[in-house]
């Protein structure tokens, strides 16, 4: 399906776009058709834009040296991850804290970045981001320090996430065995905790009304999007078909095929 002339131009319309990434922008590392032509309108038309993600892997360095192997060139400042809005969360309720982590470099520079420190013994906080090096004996460590009491957070409630050739656990999943083992639920900092939606808003200058959210998926884009009272489009290029959008109870404003539709 390709959008309406009459969706595309009140996206366009829009003076702030919050712009999710994986199965959005890319598939791992396969930039999506259209991608390159609708970042080049955002900086024509002068409009405002972060790159808002729930992976927590990658540093904003990272994630513009990705999208430079791709041949775009943005700043490192329009990105905004689930590990910087954890950092900042655990920041502000814990101030220069502690936490085992399980995770990769986005989430320990993050943290590091804030004033915490890295601490296997008796940290404040377990974090549990992506990670290629998860493994079981990460994971008991984790749910002994859980059970000693530390707290637990998440970065992101994502229980999967898009690849070139399929899909990969997120952290929802990764998280899981620590919640079961434990009985304590963790904590979810990134989308569509209402916490990421303000602190894009801020990063734009923008009110809600003034915005749009694109995004793959209808669990985290969309619901985030309505619980902050911005306009939704979801783009069917990543996690989410056509056909699953008769499964939730709620629905985006705008349903592209993808970014392309928009140039």
């Amino acid at each position: 399906m390709k959008g309406s002339e009459n969706q595309t131009n009140a996206i366009k319309q829009k003076k702030g776009f919050i712009i999710d990434m994986d199965g959005v922008i890319y598939h791992g590392n396969m930039l999506l058709p259209g991608v390159k032509e609708f970042l080049d309108w955002l900086v024509t038309e002068q409009k405002r834009f972060v790159f808002l993600t729930n992976s927590s892997e990658r540093t904003p360095e990272e994630l513009q040296e990705k999208l430079q192997r791709m041949e775009i060139s943005v700043k490192k400042d329009v990105f905004y991850t689930s590990a910087l809005a954890t950092a900042m969360f655990l920041s502000s309720q814990r101030p220069k804290g502690s936490a085992y982590i399980i995770g990769d470099a986005g989430l320990i520079n993050a943290l590091y970045n804030v004033g915490y420190t890295m601490n296997n013994v008796n940290p404040d906080y377990v974090v549990v981001g992506e990670s290629r090096s998860y493994s079981y004996e990460r994971v008991e460590h984790a749910i002994n320090l859980v059970l000693k009491g530390a707290k637990l957070i998440g970065t992101n409630p994502d229980l999967t996430g898009p690849v070139e050739n399929g899909i990969v656990p997120a952290t929802k999943a990764l998280i899981a065995p620590i919640e079961l083992a434990t009985g304590r639920n963790a904590y979810f900092v990134g989308k569509p905790n209402p916490l990421m939606m303000r602190n894009a808003l801020k990063k734009l200058e923008c009110i809600n009304e003034e915005a749009v959210i694109i995004g793959d998926r209808m669990d985290t884009d969309i619901i985030a999007g309505i619980e902050s009272e911005i306009d939704t489009c979801l783009v069917l290029s990543g996690i989410t078909s056509i056909d699953m959008l008769t499964l939730f109870p709620y629905q985006p404003r705008f349903v592209l095929e993808g970014v392309k539709d928009l140039v």
